[in-house]
């Protein structure tokens, strides 16, 4: 018995030191990787596809550089913008850039080229509802960047335009910049000659607008 009795004593203190050395040696191993983040995924017009400035002055362009440096495993940034894009051809690309980047954060500018070419605020608001419902429905947050437009198209025009965005950041819980262009738009030196797109200057101001309401999200 006693021989049993000292067995019992040994094998007890065998399994309390594994018990107390466990957690030191998995400590000892450090916390857990991050799980892989996918993409930041800009689908946009001409204002965030750098039109007329270098690729590399874009505010999108910037916007990778500020999370590699404030990051220490940034997320890539796809920048799907197209020139003269609107929401209806923005619609139809979404799926496949879903399927093919899954991103985690799905950054939608667009609005301007659907006012140019007459559309109106109920065609772009069904529009950006749909990109909202795909990239959530394909595990991504959204962040939508408003635009406005020029005076003459009357303020019922330009009230309801703005609302659209409104309406559908709070109907969908999603991140909302009213007007990206704040502090840019009519600003001497910071726009172009045409009057609708920012200059390389304005790029920084550009990403500094958008910077706040999108850092939350990743």
């Amino acid at each position: 018995m006693r021989g049993k009795g000292r067995r019992f004593a040994a094998g007890w203190w065998v399994l309390l030191a594994c018990w107390v050395l466990l957690p030191a040696v998995a400590c000892a191993k450090g916390p857990a990787a991050p799980a892989a983040k996918g993409p930041v995924l800009v689908v946009g017009d001409s204002l965030s596809a750098a039109h007329n400035i270098p690729v590399q002055d874009g505010w999108v362009n910037l916007l990778g550089q500020r999370l590699k440096q404030q990051m220490k495993a940034p997320p890539a940034v796809v920048n799907a913008s197209i020139s003269g894009e609107t929401t209806s051809g923005a619609l139809t690309r979404l799926p496949g850039l879903l399927a093919r980047h899954t991103p985690s954060v799905v950054v939608i500018e667009l609005g301007g080229n659907d006012a140019l070419r007459g559309l109106t605020p109920a065609q772009l608001h069904g529009n950006l509802e749909k990109m909202i419902q795909l990239s959530r429905d394909a595990g991504a947050k959204v962040l939508l960047l408003g635009i406005d437009v020029p005076p003459n198209y009357g303020p019922a025009y330009r009230q309801r335009l703005r609302a659209s965005y409104a309406e559908l950041a709070k109907k969908y819980d999603v991140a909302l910049l009213p007007f990206l262009l704040e502090g840019v738009a009519l600003q001497p030196g910071l726009m172009q000659a045409d009057g609708l797109h920012p200059t390389a200057a304005a790029q920084p101001k550009l990403l500094d607008n958008v910077w706040p309401v999108l850092e939350p999200l990743l």
